[in-house]
């Protein structure tokens, strides 16, 4: 199992329909799995992952 760096948690709403009727939805982060010039398995977000390729390039 990869470790986890990012402090990236789900969100919590509503979904609202056409006649307002409310029900619960998750929006989850966009983790991927990549592994690290050492070897090591990382999950980090998506917009973390292209900051440190901007970062690095």
């Amino acid at each position: 199992m990869a470790k986890k760096v990012t402090n990236k948690k789900p969100l919590s709403g509503n979904n609202r329909s056409h006649s307002c009727r409310a029900t619960k939805r998750v929006q989850k982060p966009n983790l991927q799995v990549i592994t690290l010039d050492n070897g090591k398995k990382v999950r980090i977000s998506a917009r973390e992952l292209r900051t440190m390729n901007k970062c690095a390039a």
